[in-house]
C-alpha cells in the first residue's frame, strides 16, 4: 500500500455515504417499482441486509490485512489468479466510472437546460474526479464531511418531494419483476463494490468499528437511494428522478445533488481502477493510475453508447459473487490469512469459481425467492468445504 495514511472510522462512513447517494442507486431502486411500495421497501431492505454482511466480511479482510481488495484474492487464487481478476475488476471498474459519468452528464442537461452539452457535461465531472483522487482519501475526509452532509440535507429533501408529489397514487408500476428479482438487485449493489471496500478500509485507524462504520454508511445510503427511486417510479410516475427534480424547480439544489454524487461515487471506481492496475504492475503510483483510469472511463461515456444496465449488474455479481464467496471461505473458516507466495495459481479454486459463475448464471433463468447472490454463495462456499475435506482425508491417507 503506497499510501500508509490512516482514516477515521466517521471518515469511512462519511466516504462511503457519499458513495451511495448516487444517480445509479436511485435508477436501481426504480427497477424494483413494479412490486409495490410495500413489497419493494422489504426486498430493499433484505437485500441490503444480506449484502451488507457479506459487504462487511469483505472490509474486514481488508482492515485486518492492509491488502487491497484484488491483492487480497491472492490469499485464495495466488499470483497470477488475483492477475485475472485484476482484468476483471479494471474493465467494470472503467464500465462503472463511464456509467456514472454519461448518467451524471444527462441529469445535468435536464436540470440545466441553458446548457446542452453532455461531452461538456462529462468532462465537467471528470476533471472533479481528479481533483478527488489528487487531493487524497485522507485530505478528502474534511470535505467529505461538508459535501456528504449537504447530501444527506438535499436527499432527504429529495425524498420529501417524491413522496408528496404524488400523481398516480400508490399501485404498483407498469411492469414485472419477482420478489427474488427485486432482492438479487438490491443485493448487487453492495455486492458490486466488494471489489474495492479493502482498498478503502486498510487504511482505517480502528479494524472493527472503521469497517462497521464504512458497511453502516453505506446501507443507509443505498437504501434511501433505493427507496427514493422506488417511491419516484410510483408516486411521481416515472423512474428518471432527473424529471423528478426538474419538475420540483430545484435549481441550484438539483445541480448540487448531481454532480457531487456522481463525483463522491465514482471517485472510489476510478481511484480502486487504479489499484488494480498497480496489482499488475507496482511500477505505477496509485494515483496517476487512477487518474488514467478516471480519464479513459471519461472518454468512454462521451464515445461509447451505454445501456443494457441491468444485465451489466447482473454480470457483475456472476463474477464477483463466487469470487468472494470462496475467499470468505478460505479466510474466515479454514483461517487461510496470509498470502502464499509459493502459489503462482491455485488451479483448485480457480476450478470452483468457473462452476460458481456458471451457476450463477443458471440461476438467473430459475429467479428463486431469495435472489441468484445468496444461493450462490452458500453453494459456492458448501463446495469449497466439501473439496477442502476430501483433499484434507487423501492427505490423511497418503
Amino acid at each position: 500500500m503506497q499510501e500508509q495514511q490512516k482514516t477515521s472510522s466517521i471518515g469511512q462512513g462519511l466516504l462511503w455515504f457519499g458513495a451511495a447517494v448516487s444517480i445509479a442507486e436511485i435508477l436501481t431502486g426504480a427497477l424494483i417499482a413494479p412490486l409495490g411500495i410495500t413489497k419493494g421497501i422489504v426486498a430493499i431492505l433484505f437485500g441490503h441486509l444480506a449484502g451488507g454482511v457479506i459487504f462487511y466480511l469483505a472490509g474486514y479482510i481488508g482492515a485486518q490485512s492492509n491488502l487491497s481488495a484484488i491483492e487480497s484474492t491472492r490469499i485464495s487464487f495466488g499470483k497470477y489468479g488475483s492477475f485475472c481478476f485484476s482484468i476483471l475488476n479494471v474493465l467494470q471498474l472503467l464500465g462503472w466510472t463511464a456509467v456514472m459519468i454519461i448518467n451524471g452528464a444527462r441529469a445535468l442537461n435536464a436540470v440545466v437546460p441553458s446548457i446542452q452539452s453532455e461531452v461538456l457535461w462529462c468532462v465537467v465531472i471528470g476533471v472533479l474526479i481528479c481533483v478527488w483522487i489528487i487531493v487524497g482519501i485522507k485530505n478528502l475526509s474534511k470535505v467529505n464531511a461538508v459535501v456528504v452532509t449537504a447530501l444527506l440535507v438535499f436527499s432527504l429533501v429529495l425524498g420529501v418531494i417524491v413522496f408528496k408529489g404524488s400523481s398516480s397514487g400508490v399501485s404498483p408500476a407498469a411492469g414485472t419483476l419477482s420478489f427474488g428479482a427485486a432482492v438479487e438487485l438490491s443485493i448487487t449493489m453492495p455486492l458490486s463494490w466488494m471489489p474495492l471496500i479493502s482498498d478503502y478500509t486498510r487504511t482505517v485507524r480502528h479494524k472493527k468499528s472503521g469497517t462497521l462504520m464504512a458497511t453502516s454508511g453505506y446501507f443507509l445510503g443505498s437504501c434511501m437511494m433505493y427507496t427514493v427511486g422506488l417511491g419516484a417510479a410510483i408516486y411521481a410516475g416515472t423512474g428518471d428522478i432527473v424529471t423528478v427534480l426538474a419538475k420540483a424547480g430545484m435549481g441550484a439544489v438539483a445541480l448540487f445533488i448531481v454532480i457531487f454524487s456522481t463525483v463522491t461515487t465514482t471517485f472510489l471506481d476510478a481511484y480502486s481502477g487504479g489499484v488494480s492496475i498497480v496489482n499488475l504492475s507496482g511500477k505505477i503510483s496509485e494515483k496517476a493510475a487512477a487518474l488514467s483510469v478516471c480519464a479513459a472511463g471519461t472518454t468512454l461515456a462521451i464515445f461509447v453508447p451505454i445501456s443494457q444496465y441491468e444485465n451489466f449488474l447482473y454480470l457483475i455479481g456472476s463474477v464477483f459473487a463466487p469470487l468472494f464467496a470462496i475467499l470468505l471461505t478460505d479466510y474466515y473458516l479454514f483461517g487461510i490469512t496470509d498470502v502464499d507466495k509459493n502459489i503462482r495459481l491455485n488451479v483448485k479454486n480457480a476450478l470452483i469459481w468457473v462452476l460458481g459463475f456458471a451457476f450463477y448464471r443458471f440461476l438467473l433463468y430459475l429467479d428463486p425467492p431469495i435472489g441468484v447472490t445468496l444461493p450462490t454463495m452458500i453453494a459456492v462456499c458448501a463446495l469449497c468445504i466439501t473439496v477442502h475435506f476430501l483433499f484434507e482425508r487423501r492427505r490423511a491417507n497418503v
